[in-house]
């Protein structure tokens, strides 16, 4: 009977044997479908995180779009109200001056003295021409100067009196203005050849 006892161990040692590498075949599939559901449950949380975060993004972007629709569409409006009454100051201010033209054409009717008016109209001169200095405009001296095509317009070429003027302005026959050292209108000049 020792014999059968020694024999039954050997047994069980052998079925165990065989039975521990299915059970060991098992254990890993089973371990393995657990890693396989942890990283696609891992994934599909990311997956879900980053279309959050997308979406979050997509709204700011759209927020962010439409405020700078807006703030266009305003800066536009307000170029608008600039340029239609951006001449409302200049105006206003050539006011005073068209009342002392006005002043001054009723006092010529009644006027016998021509010295009288001319001194008038020489005021009214003098106070536009200094309104427009104090807003940058300044008349350009020409006669004299050499031609400058971007200053002077030559409306004639006249020969010149002595060879130092050649090539210089001769005759200024319309003044011309600045703004801000921006031509405003060239000066019409006769140019010395």
């Amino acid at each position: 009977m020792n014999k059968n006892k020694d024999k039954a161990p050997k047994a069980e040692k052998e079925t165990k044997q065989e039975a521990a590498p299915e059970i060991v075949d098992d254990l890993e599939e089973v371990a393995d479908d657990t890693q396989e559901n942890d990283t696609e449950q891992t994934l599909a949380k990311e997956l879900e995180a980053t279309q959050a975060a997308l979406e979050k993004e997509k709204k700011e972007y759209f927020f962010l779009m439409a405020d700078f629709d807006n703030y266009r569409k305003r800066v536009i409006k307000e170029k608008a109200e600039i340029i239609k009454n951006g001449a409302e100051k200049v105006l206003a201010g050539l006011l005073p001056i068209v009342d002392d033209f006005e002043r001054g054409l009723k006092a010529t009717q009644s006027a016998d003295d021509a010295d009288a008016v001319r001194q008038g109209m020489e005021l009214i001169y003098n106070k536009l021409i200094k309104y427009l200095e104090s807003n940058g405009v300044k008349a350009m001296e020409s006669t004299g100067a050499d031609f400058d095509p971007e200053l002077h317009e030559a409306i004639a070429t006249i020969p010149a009196p002595s060879v130092e003027l050649k090539g210089k302005v001769i005759d200024t026959t319309q003044t011309g203005y600045t703004i801000n050292d921006k031509v405003l209108r060239h000066a019409k000049v006769a140019v010395g050849e």
